[in-house]
């Protein structure tokens, strides 16, 4: 069984997410921890072999815990489950080495989705530590690990066309801003293509972090002029 220990200050979500983790099979709740000091008891106590781990406590951040869990808790991952939407934070979280990141309100078949993949990672990583003849691996074996273990769910929600490295530089730009742009002042700005800063604008307006609107420019054609929320 993988043991789970989740952290979330909220009794609520608390409970909600037990019940998820027991629903699936080889899985099981080790323990609850409401606050950071309860966190780190229960990390000490229990050394859990995964970590649901809140972002918003009451007395620490969950990044300040991610750091914690990594450095002095190696065996253990984490899969961030929070209400956090901000580029910053979730960059700062797979930096930290999470296995997932996932969002509140927290969907069943979402969290049942990374819990079976996690499991296929852990019995791989077990089947190669259990070859006690071999001190390494081959290359075949290392790309199956990390396609197990790195986070293929959130790269796959950016379309073809979109890469991290751009959209950071143009919700970068967009963010010291506070009037309307076009995507023509984001080219010029960036040193990118006309057309790809208007994908990666109406990108940012499909995920719902950018609007746009239709005007006429001094020569009385339409143009498109976009606006961060």
């Amino acid at each position: 069984m993988i043991e789970v220990l989740i952290v979330e200050d909220d009794v609520r979500n608390a409970e909600i997410n037990r019940r998820f983790v027991e629903k699936v099979e080889g899985f099981q709740t080790a323990g609850i921890a409401t606050d950071g000091r309860q966190a780190r008891e229960l990390l000490e106590i229990l050394s859990p072999d995964l970590v649901l781990l809140d972002l918003y406590m009451p007395d620490v951040s969950g990044l300040d815990l991610l750091r914690y869990i990594k450095v002095g808790h190696k065996q253990t991952d984490v899969i961030m489950i929070t209400a956090a939407k901000e580029l910053h934070t979730v960059r700062e979280a797979i930096h930290g080495g999470i296995f997932d990141y996932i969002l509140k309100p927290v969907i069943f078949e979402r969290l049942q989705e990374t819990l079976e993949k996690y499991k296929s990672f852990r019995v791989k990583i077990s089947l190669l530590e259990q070859e006690r003849s071999r001190a390494t691996v081959d290359q075949h074996e290392i790309d199956e690990l990390l396609r197990l273990g790195e986070n293929d769910k959130l790269r796959s929600t950016f379309p073809k066309g979109i890469d991290q490295l751009t959209l950071d530089k143009v919700t970068g730009y967009m963010m010291g801003l506070n009037q309307p742009f076009t995507a023509e002042q984001v080219c010029a700005q960036l040193g990118i293509s006309r057309s790809t800063s208007r994908r990666y604008l109406e990108y940012l307006v499909s995920t719902g972090k950018v609007t746009a609107d239709l005007t006429y420019g001094s020569v009385g054609r339409p143009e498109r002029v976009y606006r961060p929320k």
